[in-house]
C-alpha cells in the first residue's frame, strides 16, 4: 500500500464548517483538515488526518476555534477605499462638528494639495442628509473641495469648486443627477448622482503608483478580515473615481495580488450597445493569474436616501403624501433586455446595482429576456443591494437563476434608515426591505458583500446583522425580525454563495479537493449567543494554503 504524501498544513482540535454541516468519515462532525499542494487533501477527525503529519507539516491547533472557508465579498470597491483612506477620510466622524473638524485638520496638514478630496461623511450628521457650501467655505476658503458621502451617490463641494465647474443657478440638472438648490434657486453645494461628475471630473487623477498602493493596502485590510476573494464592482472611471484596472494587472503580474479577484467592467449609462465590442476587448486584455474581468456592472438606479432609488410607486413626503418622484432609472428599461441578452450571449456575467423595487423588476425582466433568447447559460447574473423587493419578484430569483447579492449591514435600524428612508417609503415598502429570509425560503442563492467603502468590509459584522437584524453592539428594536436568517445561512452567503457568483467553484467550502482558502476565527460563534456574533474576530487567513494574515494573538 502506497504511503500517502505528508500534508503541508494540518488544522486540528476545533470545529470545521463543512458543506451542509457534513460529518467526518466516522459520522462525527469534522474537527481536522489537511492541506497538500494548496488544496484540501483530507477532512475528518484527528485520527484520519494524523497519518498525513510529517516532519515538515505545519500543525495549527484550533483550540476550539472555528475553521471555515475564506470569506468572499461579492460587491466591493477596494481601490477607492484605499485611496479615500489616504486622503481626507471622514468615515470616523459621526457629527457635523466632527466632520468639519476633520476637514479643517486635513486641509491644514496638507497645504500643498491643490484640491481637498476624500470623503465618507455620514448623511445623518446633517439636516436632511445634505450639508451645504456655507459650512465648508469657512473651513476651506482658498481651495476647491470635493467630498463624496459614505454611499458615494452624492458629493459635498464648496463655493470654490462650484465656481471652477461653472455651476450657477442657470446650470441645468444633468439627466442622471440633481444639483441641490436653495429656495432662491442657488446651488447649495450638494450634488446628487450624475451631477457629481460636474465637479468630480475636475479633481486631480490618482497616479498608477497611488492606485497600486491603495489596492495593496485594501488587500491587507480584507485579508485581516478573512476575505480571500472578491468581486470589484466597478472597473472603469466614474464620477471622479479612477479606473483601478491597471492596479490589478500590475499586482497580478508581479505576484503581490494574493486574493482572487473578479472585475466588473463598467457599463457606461450614457451609451448603448455600441460599447459592447469595447467590453469584449477589455475582457480579453485584462486578466492574469488570480485576476480576471468577465463581468459587466450595470447601475440601474441610485439610493433611497436621496430619492433616486427607482420605485414602482412615488416616494412620500414628510407628511406621508405621495410626491411626483418615483426615483431615477439610469438605463432605459425598454433597451435594457436587449443589452443584457447580448452580453449574456457573449458569456458575460451581469452585475446589477438595483435598490428600488422598480430597478429590481427591470433587472429580473432583463435576465428573463436573456434566458428566453439564449437558453440556460452558466453566466450567473446577480442583483446587488435589493433594498426594496416587491413580493411578486421574490420567487423569480430562483426561477431565473439570478443570485441575490445582499449587503447585510444595511438591514438594521440606524439614523440613515430611520430618519432618511423609512418616512419616505411608508410602512408597506418599509416591510419589504432587505428580504433575506423570504429570498432564501423561495430558493434563491444568497451571496453577500460589503460595498466598502460605503460600509464596513468586515464579513462578521455583516453576519451579525443578517442573523440579528440589529447592529453589533446595538440595542433597540429588531429591524423586520421575520427576515432574520440563521448563522449557517449567513456564513454560507459570505462563502459558498459569493464563490458561486465569482465562478470560483474550487473555493467556498471545506471539502476534499477544494482550494485551501481558509479562515480560523478567534472562537466558535456557534458556541455563543447570536447577539455575540459581532464580537468574533479573524485569527488566521490562508489563500491556497499560504498564510496571508495572522492576528497578533493568533
Amino acid at each position: 500500500m502506497q504511503t500517502p504524501r505528508h500534508a503541508d498544513l494540518v488544522f486540528t482540535g476545533g470545529p470545521v464548517l463543512t458543506p451542509d454541516s457534513a460529518p467526518g468519515p466516522d459520522g462525527a462532525p469534522a474537527t481536522a483538515v489537511a492541506v497538500t499542494g494548496g488544496r484540501i487533501s483530507a477532512v475528518g477527525d484527528p485520527h484520519h488526518v494524523h497519518e498525513l503529519i510529517g516532519p515538515r507539516t505545519e500543525v495549527v491547533d484550533l483550540g476550539g476555534r472555528l475553521l471555515l472557508p475564506g470569506f468572499q465579498d461579492a460587491h466591493v470597491h477596494p481601490v477607492p477605499a484605499g485611496l479615500e483612506s489616504a486622503r481626507c477620510d471622514l468615515t470616523a466622524a459621526d457629527t457635523a462638528a466632527d466632520t468639519l473638524a476633520a476637514v479643517r485638520a486635513y486641509a491644514a496638514a496638507h497645504p500643498d494639495r491643490e484640491w481637498i478630496t476624500g470623503g465618507g461623511w455620514a448623511m445623518e450628521a446633517f439636516d436632511g442628509g445634505t450639508p451645504t457650501k456655507d459650512l465648508l467655505d469657512p473651513v476651506v476658503p482658498d481651495r476647491p473641495v470635493y467630498l463624496p458621502n459614505r454611499d458615494h451617490h452624492g458629493a459635498w463641494v464648496n463655493s470654490r469648486a462650484l465656481a471652477l465647474a461653472g455651476i450657477t443657478r442657470d446650470t441645468p440638472d444633468p439627466s442622471d443627477g440633481r444639483i441641490e438648490r436653495d429656495a432662491a434657486g442657488e446651488p447649495t453645494g450638494m450634488l446628487q448622482e450624475g451631477a457629481m461628475e460636474l465637479v468630480g471630473r475636475l479633481t486631480p487623477p490618482s497616479t498608477a503608483a497611488e492606485r497600486l498602493a491603495a489596492l495593496l493596502h485594501a488587500q491587507r485590510t480584507l485579508h485581516a478580515l478573512g476575505v480571500t476573494a472578491w468581486q470589484d464592482a466597478l472597473l472603469g472611471g466614474f464620477l471622479g473615481m479612477d479606473d483601478p484596472s491597471d492596479a490589478y494587472q500590475t499586482a497580478a503580474r508581479d505576484g503581490t495580488l494574493t486574493a482572487r479577484v473578479v472585475g466588473a467592467l463598467w457599463w457606461d449609462r450614457e451609451r448603448g450597445a455600441e460599447q459592447i465590442p469595447e467590453l469584449v476587448a477589455r475582457r480579453a486584455a485584462l486578466g492574469h493569474g488570480r485576476f480576471r474581468a468577465g463581468t459587466v456592472k450595470i447601475m440601474l438606479d441610485g439610493v433611497a436616501e436621496n430619492g433616486t432609488a427607482a420605485l414602482l410607486a412615488p416616494y412620500l413626503d414628510r407628511c406621508g403624501c405621495a410626491t411626483a418622484n418615483s426615483g431615477t432609472s439610469f438605463i432605459d428599461r425598454d433597451r435594457l433586455p436587449g443589452y443584457v441578452t447580448a452580453l449574456d450571449a457573449l458569456g458575460f456575467q451581469t452585475h446589477f446595482h438595483a435598490l428600488g423595487d422598480r430597478a429590481v423588476r427591470d433587472a429580473l425582466d432583463a435576465v428573463e429576456a436573456a434566458r428566453a433568447a439564449n437558453g440556460p447559460r452558466d453566466t450567473r447574473p446577480h442583483l446587488a443591494h435589493l433594498q426594496v423587493v416587491h413580493p411578486d419578484d421574490v420567487p423569480r430569483f430562483a426561477r431565473l437563476g439570478a443570485t441575490a447579492t445582499v449587503q447585510p449591514l444595511w438591514a438594521a435600524h440606524e439614523p440613515q434608515m430611520d430618519d432618511l428612508t423609512i418616512p419616505f417609503l411608508g410602512p408597506e415598502r418599509t416591510a419589504r426591505q432587505y428580504p433575506f429570509a423570504a429570498l432564501l425560503h423561495a430558493g434563491a442563492t444568497l451571496a453577500a458583500g460589503s460595498d466598502w467603502p460605503v460600509s464596513s468590509p468586515d464579513p462578521l459584522q455583516g453576519v451579525h446583522v443578517a442573523v440579528n437584524r440589529v447592529l453589533p453592539g446595538g440595542s433597540g428594536p429588531v429591524f423586520l425580525p421575520g427576515q432574520r436568517i440563521g448563522l449557517t445561512a449567513a456564513l454560507t452567503a459570505y462563502t459558498a454563495g459569493s464563490a458561486y457568483v465569482n465562478h470560483l467553484d474550487g473555493t467556498g467550502s471545506v471539502r476534499t479537493g477544494a482550494l485551501a482558502d481558509l479562515v480560523v476565527l478567534d472562537r466558535d460563534p456557534y458556541a455563543g449567543p447570536p447577539e455575540a456574533i459581532g464580537a468574533t474576530r479573524v485569527a488566521l487567513t490562508y489563500v491556497e494554503g499560504e498564510r496571508v494574515h495572522a492576528a497578533d494573538d493568533a
